[in-house]
């Protein structure tokens, strides 16, 4: 099978499933999920409106190439101001809203656990409160996510995996998942969560390991870098390309009923494992290159991450097509397209 089929199979899922909607609020659309579904929406006939926090630098990289685009509008606004969510949602009546802002850094949560708490869970309820409170008949997704899950009770990880958060980050985005179900069980609230594991793209933070291993790659074979950095090595992630999973998102509000779903891959990896395919890509020993610095260990280690997208598969139709090694060599590639340009 050649990796195209999986996605074909996909988009007739998707238009199986297909509702008549024509407006989607977005909050963190300046990241790499919202660039991805911003750019999904509009090739469906969307209307996109997206949550923008106001800025002195430039946050509008990602959806720079959709700026000029005629359904799409940028609103300024926060996840911290509550009264500010209640008049945008009033006002704009979306379809569907697509709750993607937070705080998303583990590493940078335990530092900033106040602030990650208050944009990442407390924003989620502001949010959920606002469409009731607007009384906007919507479909809401929530972004989960699978460092819920932390301390693992089981392998591979599934919908009813019980959940160990161990960071600042995790809990909050606990928060958030379980507030979602509240909404749904006591106001009917059509709400979704997707509990993605960690998802990659060329997109990605610096700061996250995969962009950080890709745009080391890239630097020191150009001759920009000598060495990279990094923490644990044994670390094991389930690792996939976030725009295919940005389809998974849309497809739990195609839905009948609303219901929670892990998107993963199936497959999990070690930190070694990613800077070896990424510089065995570009012919370079990674060991020579690499190196271990204590700093990058977190408080608390999640020390693997596997999930079951079983769920997803049947009641979705949704799996991916992009494999943990093609995902590394297209990030490098394109660093080295970046850099090189």
């Amino acid at each position: 099978m050649n990796c195209e089929e999986p996605a074909l199979a996909i988009g007739a899922v998707a238009r199986q499933f297909a509702r008549v909607a024509s407006n989607a609020f977005i909050t963190g659309i300046t990241g790499q999920d919202g660039s991805y579904l911003s750019e999904f929406l509009l090739e469906k006939g969307y209307h996109v409106h997206g949550l923008v926090r106001r800025a002195s630098t430039d946050n509008l990289q990602r959806i720079r190439h959709l700026l000029d685009h005629e359904r799409l509008t940028l609103h300024h606004g926060d996840l911290t101001d509550g009264g500010g969510l209640t008049r945008l949602v009033a006002e704009l009546k979306p379809d569907e809203v697509y709750n993607l802002a937070a705080q998303s850094h583990v590493k940078i949560s335990f530092d900033t656990p106040d602030y990650t708490t208050d944009v990442t869970a407390v924003g989620a309820v502001r949010l959920l409160e606002a469409i009731r409170s607007a009384g906007v008949k919507t479909r809401y997704y929530q972004a989960s996510s699978s460092e819920m899950f932390g301390k693992v009770r089981e392998t591979p990880q599934v919908e009813t995996t019980p959940f160990h958060p161990r960071s600042p980050y995790a809990c909050a985005k606990l928060f958030a998942h379980w507030i979602t179900i509240n909404f749904r069980e006591a106001y009917g609230q059509f709400g979704c969560s997707g509990i993605l594991f960690n998802h990659e793209s060329p997109r990605r933070g610096e700061t996250f390991v995969t962009r950080k291993v890709s745009m080391a790659v890239a630097r020191i074979k150009l001759g920009l870098q000598d060495k990279l950095a990094l923490g644990n090595l044994d670390a094991k992630r389930d690792w996939g390309y976030a725009k295919e999973y940005v389809e998974a998102m849309w497809l739990m509000l195609q839905q009948d009923e609303p219901d929670d779903f892990v998107i993963a891959t199936g497959e999990t990896h070690t930190v070694r494992e990613l800077a070896q395919v990424a510089f065995d890509h570009v012919g370079l020993d990674w060991e020579q290159y690499t190196e271990v610095d204590p700093t990058y260990y977190r408080p608390a280690e999640v020390d693997m991450l596997l999930g079951d997208p079983g769920k997803a598969k049947r009641v979705l139709g949704w799996e991916p097509a992009t494999k943990f090694e093609g995902l590394v060599r297209l990030m490098v590639d394109e660093d080295l397209k970046l850099l090189g340009s």
